[in-house]
Parts: structure tokens; C-alpha cells; sequence
């Protein structure tokens, strides 16, 4: 089954170039067959941009989360512990296999669905 994300493209670019080797999520799906992550790069860029698989999701203390996936964080320290203020839990999911479309896709015309405020089951 797969998930679709919202990413700002600044980060979502980073996944698919390969310095960027986990997502953070405040909130994290419920469903546990989620396999796929489809990204929406959201404002400006508007568009689907590619797909990974999901390896692994790691939840903690936000100090715990970022100790172990700082090195492949794709953001700064100090953007990461403002993003999780006053958060207990952090979610990181591990990238497997990031797949850069080469055609970017629409969300209305491919998907049929608006954009999401955080995910959407597809």
C-alpha cells in the first residue's frame, strides 16, 4: 500500500539527490502495510516528483531521533528541534530506493486527490 506525502520541495529534492535519507513526520500513518512513500512537492512546485520505499520508521525522543539520523537529516539541528517543539515523539522514516520520476505527475490529473495537509492513503 502506498502513502502520499507532502513535502516542502526544498527537502523533497534533497530525498531524491541523496542527502536526504529520512523524513520527519510529527504525526505518523496508523496503517503499518504501508510500503511506498509517493511525494508531493507541495508550493511552488505543485507536483508529484517521485516515490521511495519505506525501510524503516524510527520513533522517539526527538533528542534520540535526531542522535541517530542527523548525519542523512537534510535539515540543520537547530530547524529540526524547532520542527519537533514541545513534541515527545518523533517520527523519522528511513529512505529505501528514492525513484525520481521522470515525468512529474499531478494530483488531480494522476491521483485524483487535493493536496494533503500531511498524508493521503493512495
Amino acid at each position: 500500500m502506498k502513502v502520499l506525502l507532502s513535502i516542502k520541495p526544498e527537502f523533497a529534492f534533497k530525498i531524491f539527490d541523496g542527502t536526504k535519507k529520512f523524513e520527519f513526520r510529527k504525526v505518523i500513518f496508523k496503517n503499518p502495510n504501508i510500503k511506498t512513500v509517493v511525494v508531493y512537492a507541495s508550493s511552488p512546485v505543485q507536483q508529484v516528483i517521485g516515490e521511495f520505499e519505506i525501510a524503516d520508521i524510527l520513533s522517539y525522543n526527538p533528542s534520540e531521533v535526531w542522535r541517530q539520523t542527523k548525519e542523512y537529516s537534510g535539515i540543520s539541528e537547530d530547524r529540526f528541534f524547532e520542527y519537533f517543539a514541545d513534541r515527545k515523539i518523533a517520527h523519522a522514516i528511513k529512505i529505501k530506493n528514492p525513484q525520481k520520476y521522470r515525468q512529474p505527475l499531478n494530483l488531480q490529473d494522476n491521483f485524483n486527490v487535493f493536496p494533503p495537509q500531511s498524508y493521503v492513503y493512495l
